[in-house]
């Protein structure tokens, strides 16, 4: 049964096959609560046709040859037509180019051989503001955003060398330079020097502000091997 709703959902059907774009047009409209408000054969023109009709949802082929691809339509629909959501249809489910076009903006992906009702149904559930994406999908998503965060917090460190990262280590901890000294076997002058040279590194102006530093980008979990084995 349709979802209840005061006024139809708008639809944009991008295709570069005008056999594929009617029949979708087709099956759509023949739902009470869908309008199928433009159609688009290139990425191009679905971006045009975006900005022009502001449709509710985006079908859009991910495969679309030659000018934008349907990946690179849909980050343009995303960034200047936010409101519209697309669906990306594609012929296989396969993981890179659903993972490219998540990371364009897609709130979901159906594959072409399924049911026209489940096409449908998809359409209603990103309607109504649920995403429609496959569970190993987010998870795969959710990993390569964990690892992008281990890469910034690295990245935070990148100027300092394994010494320098001990020294912070333990400022972290509150050592003063004399115990940091006696704990690594060097003068207390070598540790101020060290000290000095961490601080101008990391660009802050005292040890206080290096520690928040430090433990805001997890430095537990970047410290020389030898420290953590």
């Amino acid at each position: 049964m349709p979802e209840k709703s005061t006024t139809p959902l708008r639809i944009l059907i991008v295709d570069d096959h005008a056999v594929v774009r009617a029949g979708l047009k087709m099956v759509l409209e023949q739902q009470p609560d869908f309008i199928v408000v433009a159609e688009a054969e290139s990425g191009s023109e679905a971006v045009r046709q975006a900005q022009t009709h502001r449709p509710d949802i985006v079908v859009m082929d991910i495969r679309m040859p030659g000018g934008l691809s349907g990946i690179e339509a849909c980050e343009q629909i995303n960034e200047h037509v936010p409101d519209s959501k697309v669906i990306m249809l594609t012929s296989y489910a396969e993981d890179e180019l659903v993972m490219d076009a998540v990371r364009a903006g897609a709130v979901g992906y159906v594959l072409k051989r399924v049911g026209s009702n489940d096409l449908i149904d998809a359409i209603r559930t990103i309607g109504r503001g649920d995403a429609l994406i496959d569970p190993s999908m987010t998870k795969a998503l959710l990993e390569e955003v964990r690892q992008a965060a281990q890469v910034k917090e690295a990245s935070a460190f990148s100027g300092l060398t394994p010494q320098e990262m001990r020294i912070l280590a333990l400022m972290v901890e509150g050592l003063t330079n004399r115990e940091i000294a006696a704990q690594l076997f060097l003068g207390e002058g070598t540790v101020r020097n060290y000290v000095g040279n961490i601080l101008s590194k990391l660009q802050v102006s005292n040890r206080a502000e290096a520690a928040v530093f430090a433990v805001k980008n997890h430095i537990e979990r970047h410290l020389p091997k030898d420290d953590t084995a």
